[in-house]
């Protein structure tokens, strides 16, 4: 029996070969067997509050109400967020919101849609 490596992302011990790629069963990663590690390694891993990976041109719903800062408005929980873009920084989605206009959240207050 081979021993295939962990995944890159998740550190899974589960992983299983299809094909020409490699693939974890947990968190659905697949990359090439030679791949370099540097190269996937830059890329921005960014979660929401349950734990799915999120990409630029998801659509996710806040988790919780959110004051606006300088502002009296609030952004209520099960608004819609479509076509977020990930940043880097402590608001790591930035977005545009219906009625309330562009602005950056932290994605451990949204679920992915």
């Amino acid at each position: 029996m081979s021993t295939f490596p962990p995944c890159p992302q998740c550190q899974s011990a589960f992983t299983y070969d299809d094909g020409s790629q490699l693939v974890c069963p947990e968190c659905g990663h697949e990359w090439q067997p030679g791949a370099s590690a540097a190269a996937e390694d830059t890329a921005l891993v960014v979660k929401d509050a349950s734990g799915n990976l999120l990409a630029d041109g998801d659509s996710v719903t806040v988790a919780k109400d959110l004051k606006i800062k300088g502002s009296s408005q609030v952004v209520k929980v099960g608004t819609k967020v479509k076509n977020i873009r990930l940043v880097e920084g402590d608001h790591n989605i930035d977005c545009k919101i219906d009625g309330i206009g562009p602005m950056k959240l932290k994605s451990e207050f949204v679920k992915k849609a």
